[in-house]
């Protein structure tokens, strides 16, 4: 497998980069968000409408990811013996079914405006500049939350920031949708927000598939799995390894193992090795705690 492109951070550096690459999204949207509804409204485009709408998304996205960021970094306690990781994958399973609610509203809309072609508006020009700028702006917001969840190495950011490029896509269609418009195609632009609502959905759809499963305890990806096996039995000491059991806990990895060791060690000299292989794992993969279990051969 290949190696990370950063080493995994300490909890509290991800907190604090999460905190500050959402607060500047979610001061982007909020520009956003006005100026396209209040463009969108004045140019009668159902398009760039839809849009506006994608971004007031992006901002409730931006206000779970800010809850489940707060929570995710607390510690243990008597309710959460494990911690309170998986608040991040209940974060991810929100953006993801809140993605899927806005496409479906989306096709909802745009359906109804496309039984009555007579009477879409052709829109105003001025929906075609605002459509390129706010695609700029979120091409370059998504470059730069992708950038930080790539360095803390956060699936919640990860979401949170292609949830930006769906917004950067959605406004191209748009785009295209409104300039095809203003050439003499008034389909084109409920059919824009048509598209940018299936784009949403199969998002949405996404996110909130895999959020569900790290919920209910999906192992990890058998490269991840292979990584820690080779990890443990290059330990020395190690005879082999079996029962192998992974589950997500938030962007960290829960293990347990059985270890094959010599049976004739002492119990201190076995204690030491399962340490030592315990060490080695959480210091080269996300792995929060290795559970083991003594097998003599």
């Amino acid at each position: 497998m290949s190696s990370p492109p950063y080493p995994f951070p300490e909890p509290e550096e991800r907190q604090r980069a999460a905190h500050r690459s959402t607060w500047i999204s979610v001061w982007v949207n909020i520009v956003l968000t006005v100026f396209q509804m209040v463009v969108g409204v004045f140019a009668q485009s159902q398009a760039l409408i839809a849009d506006a709408i994608h971004s007031l998304s992006d901002l409730i996205s931006d206000g779970v990811v800010l809850i489940a960021n707060r929570h995710s970094g607390k510690g243990p306690d008597d309710d959460h013996p494990y911690g309170h990781l998986r608040f991040e994958n209940a974060a991810t399973l929100a953006v993801g079914l809140l993605l899927a609610v806005v496409g479906i509203g989306m096709l909802w809309r745009s359906a109804e405006r496309l039984q009555a072609p007579e009477l879409i508006p052709t829109v105003h020009q001025v929906a075609l500049y605002v459509a390129l700028m706010a695609l700029m702006a979120k091409e370059l917001l998504f470059r730069y939350l992708l950038h930080v969840a790539r360095r803390v190495r956060s699936t919640m950011l990860v979401a949170n920031a292609w949830h930006a490029r769906s917004d950067a896509a959605s406004s191209l269609v748009v785009a295209l949708g409104i300039g095809a418009n203003l050439a003499g195609l008034p389909l084109a632009d409920p059919l824009a927000a048509l598209i940018v609502g299936l784009m949403i959905l199969r998002m949405g759809w996404k996110f909130a598939w895999q959020a569900f499963n790290d919920l209910v305890d999906r192992a990890v990806d058998e490269d991840t799995q292979h990584a820690i096996r080779e990890c443990i039995l290059g330990t020395p000491g190690v005879r082999g390894v079996h029962d192998l059991r992974t589950r997500k806990m938030g962007d960290m990895i829960w293990v347990e193992v059985d270890i094959e060791m010599d049976g004739q060690l002492t119990i201190e000299a076995g204690h030491a090795i399962a340490v030592e292989a315990r060490r080695r794992v959480m210091a080269d993969l996300p792995v929060l705690d290795v559970m083991t279990h003594f097998d003599p051969v």
